[in-house]
């Protein structure tokens, strides 16, 4: 029996699904030892920050405007005066992350084929598309997605359309997911479930304070913990 009128179970992707944080923590170590003689790993590590949190609105979140923010930030700690190396270099890490392998997390498998024809199985993520795409072929979960959506940004406006779309209603919708500000928070707010899986590393901009007091909010340590949470809820 469906879990208190759940019809459709939305899942995020990088960090929920498959490592994704990870390749990005060790790409940007790399490129602060790139550019060790201009400043310390933390002060190269917060510029790159401060590069991305300026360019979402531009370039969106993935691996291309990381790049791009790794470009930009290079030519402002070195005042303009980085080589057509060090780019070169910093370009090749951005191929080497759209190239890394698909490793997905514990219980996902296992979570997703308990779920099959109980439930519509939404994948909602935002990113790249190309990478994306990439990584949910890679990755073998494809057939179990009734729906995939690729959104620019995740609002509580994002979830009703697409609940609506591919559902019953937010209202009947439940999403899983490691952002509590992307993931959680805007499926709430829009009248939804959602159930938090915290991830060991979750990028900075995706932190947010978790809506303990809301009825509709749960928390799981892993997916393995989401088919006995769906259990308890019927």
């Amino acid at each position: 029996m469906p879990a208190r009128g759940i019809t459709a179970i939305g899942f995020d992707a990088d960090d929920t699904l498959w490592q994704n944080e990870t390749f990005f923590r060790m790409t940007e170590q790399r490129f602060a030892e790139l550019l060790s003689d201009h400043g310390e790993h933390q002060v190269i590590s917060s510029r790159l920050l401060a590069a991305e949190r300026r360019n979402l609105k531009y370039y969106g979140y993935g691996v291309k405007g990381f790049t791009l923010s790794m470009i930009e930030t290079a030519v402002e700690v070195t005042n303009g005066s980085v080589s057509a190396g060090v780019i070169a270099e910093i370009l090749s890490f951005g191929r080497q992350m759209l190239q890394n392998p698909v490793e997905t997390l514990p219980q996902v498998h296992e979570t997703l084929d308990a779920l099959a024809g109980k439930y519509r199985i939404l994948l909602i993520t935002k990113g790249d598309l190309f990478d994306q795409e990439r990584k949910l072929a890679q990755s073998g979960l494809g057939d179990y997605f009734d729906a995939v959506e690729i959104v620019s940004e995740k609002t509580p406006q994002t979830y009703g359309r697409i609940f609506a779309r591919h559902g019953d209603g937010v209202e009947n919708a439940m999403m899983i997911g490691n952002s509590l500000k992307s993931d959680v928070v805007p499926v709430i707010t829009a009248g939804g479930w959602g159930i938090h899986v915290p991830h060991e590393l979750t990028w900075v901009l995706e932190h947010e304070e978790a809506p303990e007091d809301n009825p509709r909010f749960r928390r799981i340590y892993n997916l393995g913990g989401l088919i006995p949470l769906l259990r308890q809820m019927t």
